[in-house]
């Protein structure tokens, strides 16, 4: 037997999430599509007799990836290529394998990952544009570069992020190390591209909303820098729509 890493990308909005839910086989519907399912599912096809594959981590009911890492065991005799496209013929058209390889027997995707990279995207237009909605969030009135700047600077390095999300287990740590955050600006366009060692839940979308809100000028840039030292912030949450899983690093 032998573990394979996929890389795969899908658009989130048909799933309720990345991992499978814990519903009956026979009570699934069409709302409770998940991606894990759906791998699967597909694996099931080509003779795969696993009881389930692992994942990188977990992503909410809307958000996407295009860098999410899966692995599981497979008796697969044939180059990693051909198992990228048995896989692909089996799979919907809003998941997709980007690329297969071996690994040693022990690799767990989400317990050796060094960091994660996320990507959320967002515009500033005054109308509706159903279009671009589907993959970013448009928002009202434009917001100010330089808060944007001073506000994500805040949390490179080392700090309780506790304002900003729960821990993926009940008592564990809200410590995490962020060495990346930047934002874009290209035409109406935001891109705001965040790396850390690890995120709490819900913790992007979060750092989004408040982000926009300083940008905006409805909360001082301290609130910020107060939420990273024990205080609190205001209620909100990005929306899933524009998030991305972007990449999983790992140690060579």
């Amino acid at each position: 037997m032998t573990r394979y890493r996929i890389i795969l990308a899908y658009d989130g909005t048909g799933f309720v999430g990345s991992q499978r839910q814990a519903t009956p086989i026979g009570n699934r519907t069409a709302k409770s599509r998940t991606v894990q399912g759906e791998l699967e599912r597909a694996l099931t096809k080509l003779g795969w007799r696993g009881k389930s594959v692992l994942l990188a981590g977990r992503t909410d009911s809307g958000v996407h990836a295009s860098g999410q890492v899966a692995a599981f065991d497979y008796d697969w005799r044939h180059p990693p290529e051909e198992l990228v496209a048995a896989l692909n013929g089996n799979l919907p058209r809003d998941v997709v394998v980007r690329s297969a390889d071996v690994v040693p027997d022990g690799f767990h995707p989400r317990f050796d990952a060094r960091s994660r990279s996320y990507c959320y995207r967002l515009f500033c237009q005054a109308l509706r544009d159903p279009l671009r909605e589907r993959y970013a969030w448009r928002v009202w009135p434009v917001l100010n570069e330089n808060d944007l700047h001073t506000a994500a600077k805040l949390f490179l390095g080392e700090h309780d992020f506790r304002a900003f999300g729960s821990s993926p287990k009940p008592g564990g740590s809200t410590v995490r190390t962020v060495m990346k955050a930047d934002w874009q600006l290209n035409g109406d366009e935001w891109t705001f591209e965040v790396q850390a060692d690890g995120f709490l839940y819900r913790m992007v979308r979060k750092l989004v909303h408040i982000q926009v809100a300083v940008g905006q000028g409805r909360v001082p840039v301290e609130t910020v820098a107060g939420a990273l030292t024990g205080g609190g912030l205001p209620g909100g949450l990005a929306p899933a729509n524009g998030l991305t899983l972007t990449e999983v690093t790992y140690p060579q």
